[in-house]
């Protein structure tokens, strides 16, 4: 980022929320159906100690209209000025129409503001900052709400150990105004994909290649135990770290590159929140210090697009988030899907 950046239109945060809900799966819960793991066996291997899991008729678009509204009230926002609303979901409530509509109008935002889902993991948030951003700064909008939601636990077989210890429901939402700035306040941003690896971390049926309709899905178990049907979420672990452990070094170091700037100028290193091994792997092979290194998610586990932001606001409650200080934010998973950026936190605060 050059010191010397002309004063322009730049979009800023202004707030972060989230919301998980009511119902906790704790792993005590959990090794009574996994008999041969205890409670803290699958601590150590996850670093998760408990997932919160939406309620059977409950869908992401509720968890994002609580988030959202948390947030509206909690800044006092006139919801007429927002005139953008976008929501990253695997997990809608429809295959149509768009979630982010139903949203807009749950929420009484203007029917002059822009609203549109689209389908992104656990990448989602800063492909989000990404597209927000370039939105606000091009004039197309001046203030949005950038929504990320969803329900994998709907998708998960409740005796497929290999998820169902990792995954829990959130939603998170952010508040993005495009200001006049001497320095932008989020970016550069670096974004890529390689869908030779869509098969790795996949719903293979319910949508038009493979129906959910006909006959019932039949299960069967894996090598490993682990229980499960095509209409259920599958993931090959393995495959998921080695994509993780030789990409996303390479992505941290170009993004660097992009913003002109060395590893001891970043102040947070925020990752999705995967498990605690592959966090802990990435820490040490890109060489973040500790207390750069920030990881919030034991008590919800890995809550695919929500995690950053949610880590996000953890920062900014406990205040080691402070004015002045840059945070590069880090993305990977499904699809395979990955991005990173920066983000400048605003010199006269944000909530």
């Amino acid at each position: 980022m050059s010191a010397g950046a002309p004063r322009a239109r730049r979009a800023v945060i202004r707030a972060l929320e989230h919301h998980l809900p009511e119902r906790v799966v704790t792993n005590a819960e959990l090794a009574e159906v996994f008999t041969t793991w205890t409670p803290e066996k699958i601590l150590e291997k996850t670093g998760i100690r408990e997932r919160h899991v939406a309620a059977p008729e409950e869908t992401a678009g509720d968890l994002a209209f609580i988030a959202a509204t948390k947030l509206l009230e909690r800044t006092g926002l006139d919801r007429s000025s927002i005139d953008l609303l976008v929501l990253c979901t695997q997990s809608p409530d429809y295959f149509l129409p768009t979630t982010a509509c139903i949203l807009q109008d749950r929420l009484g935002l203007p029917t002059t503001a822009a609203a549109f889902d689209y389908n992104l993991g656990c990448s989602g948030y800063p492909y989000g900052l990404a597209i927000v951003r370039g939105l606000l700064e091009s004039g197309i909008a001046s203030r949005a709400l950038l929504v990320m939601a969803e329900t994998y636990s709907k998708y998960l077989h409740p005796l497929d150990r290999s998820v169902r210890t990792l995954f829990g429901d959130a939603a998170s939402a952010t508040l993005i105004t495009a200001e006049d700035r001497d320095h932008p306040a989020l970016g550069p941003f670096v974004l890529g994909t390689d869908g030779s690896g869509a098969a790795n971390l996949i719903v293979p049926r319910g949508a038009h290649r493979l129906p959910g309709g006909g006959s019932p899905p039949r299960e069967s178990a894996d090598e490993s135990g682990n229980v499960r049907s095509d209409a259920n979420l599958f993931m090959d672990g393995p495959a998921i770290l080695e994509f993780t452990i030789q990409r996303i070094p390479k992505l941290v170091a170009e993004l660097l590159r992009r913003a002109e700037l060395r590893a001891d100028e970043i102040d947070h290193f925020v990752l999705h929140q995967a498990n605690e091994y592959m966090l802990r792997y990435l820490q040490r092979k890109i060489g973040i210090p500790d207390e750069k290194f920030a990881m919030h998610f034991s008590h919800c586990g890995n809550t695919v697009s929500s995690t950053i932001p949610i880590v996000l606001q953890s920062l900014v409650e406990s205040r080691r988030l402070e004015p002045g200080h840059t945070v590069a934010m880090i993305g990977f998973g499904v699809g395979y899907s990955w991005g990173a950026g920066l983000v400048r936190w605003d010199q006269e605060g944000a909530a």
